[in-house]
């Protein structure tokens, strides 16, 4: 059977290839065989697997899995499943069977579709991370959640609504922010929740102005980012994101900044790393957790992920450059 798995040039570039790969026929009686129905496209984070030391020529692609399971160990035989592959996971998510460990798998459940739920369990924990885990959101606060109409924006701020958390949320194209509108009727709590949508593409509205005005000058409470200019000459990828000082004008009193820029950590700003719980049992349990409500939450329509069309596997090596690249967001492979 094949695999997705990508190699980095010595001059930065990433290539992905289809390679064949073999099911491991021993397996530890904590291990679980599953068969594969839909794995998500995300793009792969060189700089984490060069920090753990973890030495690999061709490093797997894509490891949030949703799939049956084909043995019986702590699940049934048929259990339909969904979990996120660890980081030093010898197969890839696109093969047609994967070993792992049982406990990083949950059940999915039966009104949750395959591609919905591999779309969205990596993206549900860390919200979750963000929200509970570094900001300990509490209802009546104010938070500002960057790249909304992205995969991780629209959970996060469906997670806020859900716990009593007023949103401003910001749109970088006239379609994000009708898709950011049409958000508020549906949500299942105050429609002002989402207090209010920034026209970032529009010159004539600043981010900083606007949100203090819908604070009354007191800045918002929680600050999740997607990507943050250190200073004024940055790579072009990196011009639509906003610069360190305007969030940090933006910050509250006792606010909490939680940022995906590793080289911003201070006491109250903290780095968004959902990693940390798939390279360590101590919080096992607590982790579980998390994926299970995920699925919870999508499967009573708290979560309603914007969807990408999904891709055959013949598609995906290219779907998977494009993602990585950062010129597509998250696509879903399934099998056909």
């Amino acid at each position: 059977m094949k695999g997705l798995y990508c190699k980095k040039g010595d001059q930065g570039d990433v290539k992905f290839v289809l390679q064949e790969t073999n099911v491991p026929n021993n397996l530890a009686s904590h291990q679980v065989k599953v068969q594969v129905k839909s794995c998500a496209l995300s793009p792969v984070d060189f700089k984490l697997y060069e920090d753990l030391k973890f030495e690999k020529e061709h490093v797997p692609a894509g490891r949030e899995i949703a799939g049956v399971v084909l043995q019986v160990t702590f699940f049934q035989p048929d259990d339909e499943v969904v979990g996120i592959l660890p980081l030093d996971a010898e197969q890839s998510g696109l093969c047609s069977v994967v070993v792992t460990d049982e406990y990083n798998l949950v059940q999915k459940p039966e009104k949750v579709s395959w591609v919905e739920a591999a779309a969205v369990i990596k993206d549900g924990l860390r919200a979750y991370t963000a929200l509970h885990t570094l900001a300990r959101m509490a209802a009546g606060q104010t938070v500002r959640v960057l790249d909304e109409a992205g995969a991780f924006g629209v959970l996060a701020i469906q997670l806020a609504h859900y716990h009593g958390v007023k949103v401003l949320a910001t749109a970088s194209s006239p379609e994000d922010q009708k898709f950011l509108e049409e958000l508020r009727p549906s949500v299942g709590v105050q429609e002002s929740l989402l207090a209010r949508v920034i026209r970032v593409w529009d010159s004539k509205q600043d981010l900083v102005d606007s949100c203090l005005e819908e604070t009354g000058g007191l800045g918002v409470d929680i600050i999740i980012d997607s990507g943050v200019r250190l200073c004024e000459e940055e790579p072009e990828a990196q011009r639509h994101c906003p610069h360190k000082h305007d969030l940090l004008t933006l910050l509250s009193v006792g606010g909490h900044w939680v940022t995906t820029e590793q080289h911003l950590q201070a006491a109250s700003l903290s780095f968004l790393n959902d990693e940390v719980w798939t390279t360590s049992l101590a919080k096992q349990g607590r982790y579980l957790y998390i994926l299970k409500d995920v699925m919870d939450k999508l499967c009573t329509g708290t979560f309603r992920p914007q969807l990408e069309d999904p891709v055959p596997l013949y598609e995906a090596t290219v779907s998977m450059e494009m993602v990585q690249r950062k010129q597509a967001r998250k696509r879903i492979a399934v099998k056909l």
